[in-house]
């Protein structure tokens, strides 16, 4: 419970972290509304596939697209910053055992992440019902795969920032840290949609941040996809991949 605390201190007292968590808040409460509205103010010009294809559900939680980016960077900053500072010998100093540390971090972290990015989708998911609702767009949370989509928002966002402790914990550097999040995560799609179809058919729907999707997405527009609890595993599995890594590096390595 001391380290527990003391991990809740040190992430809210960090001018940074409040400053990340707030554009991950903003992110995702808000770029859903600003896509909706301008959407719905071209809904005329729109053809009429585009209009049935519609789907208000992926629209209130589309935010995570940017949110994403706030939550990973600032998962790596979690342990990378007391890498930086050296603050990180003091807490080992205090917890010898080592591997209490890298828990509490992913306990108070992941906690704080799934609370501020489940309300956070509520909010989006709401509002922009209230403004696709003109166009009689808007769906309630009763609609297929609507609670799912916005419980899952927060779940793949909660288990991307614990990813991005354990790389982290790997690289020990902030920048280094950040380009691995980013090459894994966003690079190595576009890398692969590069190779022949067959190929990156076959191993497209394995890749992290797709596999992730898979929870958060209602209307899929790639055929080539894991099945939705299926795809959330796969990238648990990732996760749980660089944290085991992450927690022999740490008791292994010095400080």
């Amino acid at each position: 419970m001391s380290v527990l605390l003391s991990e809740w201190t040190k992430l809210r007292t960090l001018r940074s972290t409040l400053w990340s968590l707030l554009a991950a808040v903003l992110a995702m409460g808000g770029l859903g509304s600003i896509v909706a509205a301008v959407q719905m103010s071209r809904w005329s010009q729109l053809e009429p596939q585009e209009r049935l294809r519609y789907d208000a559900i992926d629209v209130g939680v589309g935010g995570y697209h940017l949110a994403q980016l706030a939550v990973g960077v600032l998962g790596v900053l979690v342990i990378t910053g007391e890498y930086s500072t050296g603050m990180i010998r003091s807490s080992l100093m205090a917890v010898p055992h080592r591997l209490p540390v890298l828990w509490a971090k992913i306990a108070v972290y992941g906690a704080v992440t799934f609370v501020l990015m489940l309300v956070a989708a509520l909010v989006s998911f709401f509002g922009v019902q209230a403004i696709v609702t003109q166009h009689g767009q808007a769906v309630t949370l009763a609609a297929p795969h609507a609670l799912r989509a916005v419980i899952g928002t927060a779940l793949f966002l909660t288990v991307m920032g614990i990813l991005a402790i354990g790389l982290g914990t790997l690289v020990r550097n902030t920048a280094g840290g950040i380009a691995a999040f980013v090459g894994l995560l966003f690079v190595l799609p576009g890398v692969t949609a590069l190779l022949p179809s067959s190929i990156s058919d076959a191993i497209g729907p394995y890749l992290p941040l797709n596999a992730a999707f898979t929870v958060a997405t209602s209307t899929f527009e790639d055929p080539h996809h894991l099945a939705t609890w299926t795809g959330f595993a796969v990238f648990c599995g990732y996760a749980a991949l660089f944290v085991a890594a992450a927690a022999v590096a740490l008791v292994r390595r010095d400080a």
